[in-house]
């Protein structure tokens, strides 16, 4: 019997949940509306359950985008996957958000409109002009380590130098405004739970597991919490 994973997708302001059975995606649904996660992704994780006639028992393993991302989406997700896991006792593997947009990157569907890039950086758009991002080769290999990059008319001059660069996610219009390169290619979108399939599949077959208790998603910044301009009476 194939592998059954159960992906779950929170990063940004896009929820999605997948279920897939090997390679294939049995069922998946999509929420673009912001601030949605607590109040769809349970609802989502039940649909494509019942919609296959499965059970969290009947799973291999459940997989959760693990960031850079939305501290609150990215808490939502991770403490609904461990859940769970928990409950069902089947191990929990984190999938790193920026590989999902990669990979999105490299599916001949998405990156059509540029031919095939020679390299892919996703982006998760963080404040102002900064970014979450990190370099990847046309097939979603990492070739960087994640940072926050503050976005400017030089960013990644050597690597549109070098060839095709498809700038992918909720950070890529930001960087369109100031990147006017010729070699430079750009993606609106957020990351999708279908995406996270081959690497998680990956894990799976290695074994290489999160530890459920003590798992935390990657913020890369800690969340600051704002003070409100509304008078304390």
């Amino acid at each position: 019997m194939s592998e059954r994973i159960l992906m779950i997708e929170t990063s940004t302001d896009c929820c999605s949940v997948a279920l897939a059975e090997g390679n294939r995606i049995l069922a998946e649904r999509i929420c673009e509306e912001s601030r949605q996660h607590a109040a769809i992704l349970a609802p989502y994780i039940s649909e494509v359950l019942q919609e296959t006639g499965l059970k969290a028992g009947d799973l291999n393993a459940i997989a959760v985008s693990k960031g850079p991302g939305s501290y609150t989406g990215l808490r939502v997700g991770v403490s609904t996957a461990k859940g769970l896991c928990f409950g069902s006792g089947k191990p929990l593997i984190g999938v790193d958000t920026l590989q999902i947009l990669a990979l999105q990157g490299s599916s001949s569907s998405l990156s059509g409109q540029a031919g095939h890039p020679d390299r892919i950086v996703p982006m998760i758009d963080a404040r102002r002009m900064e970014v979450y991002a990190a370099v990847f080769d046309g097939e979603g290999r990492r070739l960087s380590d994640t940072e926050a990059v503050i976005l400017d008319g030089e960013s990644y001059r050597a690597d549109l130098e070098a060839g095709t660069v498809l700038f992918i996610g909720t950070g890529a219009g930001k960087f369109q405004t100031v990147c006017h390169h010729p070699n430079a290619a750009f993606l609106s979108c957020s990351p999708l739970a279908s995406f996270m399939l081959q690497p998680a599949l990956s894990a799976l077959q290695k074994k290489e597991f999160e530890d459920t208790a003590y798992f935390e998603p990657f913020y890369l910044k800690e969340f600051v919490a704002g003070i409100s301009k509304k008078a304390v009476l």
